[in-house]
């Protein structure tokens, strides 16, 4: 079973959320493979791509015909089984995502290249079309084979060998890496790797011509031609002059007949205008959930019905026995009947299915993801029917794309909306880069609004000057995600990042879902309201807001200036080396780095919280009791299990941004200014003021235990020193030996 998580205070069940993904760049690339169940779909397909849309469908488990021969299915291979399969021989493996375009567009190359190969004769006398029995058969006579593997369904598998891009050709021999392919990735390059091994394998087996090479997706190449000589344009100027001349009369002509066909193509063209909007993801093709009800899934069925497909699924992973999945059944099965025909409803048992949970890694029971295709995000909110459904309509929203905002939609949303994420692009932004901005949406699910828009009044009042550009806009006040390359703003474990550190409203409510990224890592401000008086409950927010943006005004201009200070002093020091031409000096002048950042203190949160729905945990913890008492403000610092709710002057905290913010530096000053409460009882309450002692002074700390260790050694000799005396003492007197106070022989009798 799952067990429930304490998160920071007492009494607030929380469940903290984690996601996982990785970004795209030109190849697809990922952080890790371990994210490759996040990949993000492409656009909509052309008709080469999707005759081969993965390796599976290109292959179509059938035989096929290659130069009047049979070809067999290409090897496919297994995550648990890969090892075994190629433990024999070479093997030409593609790694790659059913989702990604690359691997969709190349899919058909792939397939040909393995049928050309396959049929191919290493000796050209040879006049048998058996291939599987004749020695002169490909893979008999290099022992060279051709393989794929799911990077989606099997992707311990591709992270175990390192496979960071799709698709990736990697060449093994006996299961051992040897090589990655680099080249072009297509037929003509991807064949010159092939021949090139071939060559190390039976030197003097390949022609020194070359070969002649078929088109993708043809069924038939005539071997006895001579391949045609590509143009070296990269060591032949002439050769290289002559072929961008032809591509300039190809692509003039292509565009003349798109002008005549579309006048207003020609104008857009020339002006410019960049796209209001990326395309979006397919529709599912069938009803979503036409049943009402949660489908048990298995291996095969999730691989077939969710994995390799496009439509959004929201899939619970179980065991029968766990108490708290018994617990759930019934609010899945009734959410399944609310989203009939809305969203496909699955679950998993993982006693039966041990692969299946292990593949998606699966640690504790029960767990829920959505899946829209290869992407995917774990829910951890609560599991009552109105959090799921509500949970799952907003997966459901935002798996139709990023929204195209202009000002004035941008500024109705700012009334609805606490927190938005706004993107900016022009006629420069990449197709890499909206793709890597669609994977973001199902991670904020819950918590923020993303949006694009390439307004040049958006750009002007929020002095954008570079594209693409990300920020969020929290109560009007902009926050900017400080990309140092066009690469960082598609590194998706890094914007993802950013954004979890800033999708928190300025003032967000506490809830038990919340609670963990609220409370933990900084002082909170935390205001105690009531909804039942609805005048205050307004002004209070109001009043704690408006502390908010005081206090955040200034510490980023107290960290301006701090800065500065620091420059300042740098500069101050050239100048000084310079005066006095020491090289030396000036050097290590130099080598000062300005590294202050604004979160290298503790930093200040606001929040407020029910006090009539969370009354009694309220009470037993802070003793306060908001029917009585009236709105309060407390000031936590959950880390240390302690709290601040009087001012200076003795008075209670009030929502009051006066109250706030002249009690607030005398709390987060080291150390504070004012006596802190405890959370908990008097004993933990000594061992967190000991534990904070010895983090604040680990110098101190250092010395004295250097101190009580010194102590107990010299202590321990003394008792030990006290215990030999106190059995007598060996005396010489007068010629004669004996024992003081001893019984033995040589004592005394009587």
């Amino acid at each position: 079973m799952r067990p429930a998580k304490i998160r920071g205070f007492l009494s607030l069940f929380v469940f903290a959320s984690t996601y996982a993904s990785a970004a795209t760049d030109k190849q697809h690339q990922l952080n890790t493979v371990e994210d490759v169940l996040s990949e993000s779909k492409g656009g909509p397909m052309d008709a080469g791509a999707k005759a081969g849309a993965t390796n599976s469908e290109a292959v179509s488990n059938q035989n096929t015909v290659f130069n009047d021969m049979e070809v067999p299915p290409m090897k496919e291979l297994t995550g648990p089984d890969m090892e075994k399969d190629i433990s024999k021989g070479y093997w030409f493996i593609k790694h790659y995502s059913p989702y990604c375009p690359h691997c969709q567009t190349i899919a058909p190359t792939w397939q040909t290249l393995y049928e050309y190969y396959y049929t191919s004769k290493p000796v050209s006398s040879s006049k048998t079309k058996d291939t599987k029995t004749s020695l002169n058969s490909f893979d008999r006579y290099y022992d060279f084979h051709f393989a794929s593997i799911d990077c989606i369904a099997f992707g311990d598998a591709c992270s175990a060998h390192n496979v960071s891009a799709f698709p990736t050709f990697s060449l093994y021999k006996d299961s051992k890496f040897v090589k990655k392919f680099e080249g072009h990735k297509d037929m003509a390059g991807l064949s010159a790797f092939v021949e090139e091994t071939l060559e190390s394998v039976r030197p003097g087996s390949r022609p020194t011509e070359g070969v002649k090479l078929p088109e993708a997706g043809a069924n038939a190449v005539d071997t006895g031609l001579k391949p045609v000589a590509q143009a070296r344009k990269d060591k032949d100027v002439a050769a290289g002059k002559a072929a961008g001349e032809k591509h300039k009369e190809a692509a003039t002509k292509v565009d003349a007949s798109a002008s005549a066909a579309n006048p207003d193509a020609t104008e857009t063209a020339k002006t410019k205008v960049p796209p209001k909007s990326s395309t979006k993801p397919k529709k599912p093709s069938t009803t979503a959930n036409p049943a009402g009800a949660s489908v048990a899934l298995s291996q095969e069925s999730f691989q077939k019905m969710v994995t390799n497909t496009q439509d959004p699924w929201f899939v619970k992973f179980y065991a029968p026995w766990c108490h708290h999945c018994q617990a759930l059944a019934p609010s899945w099965q009734q959410m399944a009947k609310e989203l009939q025909g809305k969203l496909n409803i699955g679950e998993v048992n993982c006693d039966v299915e041990v692969r299946l949970c292990k593949d998606v890694r699966v640690k504790g029971y029960p767990t829920i993801h959505f899946f829209r295709g290869g992407e995917r995000v774990e829910y951890e909110g609560l599991r009552g029917l109105g959090d799921l459904v509500s949970y799952a309509k907003k997966a459901l929203d935002v798996g139709m794309g990023v929204d195209y905002v202009d000002a004035a939609a941008f500024k109705d949303l700012e009334e609805t909306e606490e927190v938005i994420f706004l993107y900016f692009f022009d006629h420069a932004t990449t197709s890499e880069d909206f793709e890597a901005l669609e994977r973001l949406t199902l991670s904020l699910v819950g918590h923020a609004k993303l949006v694009k828009t390439d307004s040049k009044v958006l750009a002007e009042r929020f002095k954008i000057s570079t594209w693409p550009r990300l920020l969020v806009s929290r109560d009007g006040r902009p926050s900017y995600y400080n990309a140092l390359s066009p690469a960082d703003m598609r590194d998706f474990r890094q914007v993802l990042g950013w954004m979890q550190s800033v999708w928190l409203p300025l003032v967000p409510e506490l809830t038990a879902s919340n609670s963990k990224e609220i409370m933990t890592r900084k002082f909170v401000v935390l205001g105690i309201l009531s909804r039942d008086r609805a005048d205050e409950f307004v002004l209070d927010k109001r009043e704690i807001k408006n502390a908010a943006l005081d206090w955040m005004e200034k510490q980023t201009h107290a960290f301006q200036l701090e800065r500065q200070e620091m420059r300042d002093s740098k500069q101050l020091r050239i100048e000084e080396a310079e005066d006095r031409a020491d090289q030396r000096a000036l050097r290590n002048a130099k080598s000062i780095r300005i590294d202050i950042a604004e979160d290298d203190k503790k930093q200040v949160g606001f929040a407020w919280v029910d006090g009539v729905f969370w009354d009694r945990w309220i009470r037993t913890t802070y003793g306060i009791n908001v029917a009585i008492d009236g709105e309060r403000v407390v000031i936590i610092d959950e880390d240390n299990h302690r709290y601040w709710d009087h001012t200076v002057s003795g008075a209670p905290i009030v929502p009051s941004r006066t109250s706030i913010l002249e009690t607030l530096p005398k709390v987060v000053s080291n150390p504070p200014q004012l006596s802190a409460k405890s959370t908990t009882g008097p004993i933990k309450h000594v061992l967190f003021q000991a534990r904070g002692g010895m983090a604040s002074h680990p110098i101190v700390t250092l010395v004295l235990i250097i101190l009580v260790v010194a102590g107990a050694y010299w202590g321990k000799g003394r008792i030990r020193k006290t215990k030999g005396n106190a059995g007598g003492g060996f005396f010489h007197l007068d010629g004669k030996e004996g024992w003081l106070g001893g019984s033995g022989p040589y004592g005394k009798a009587d």
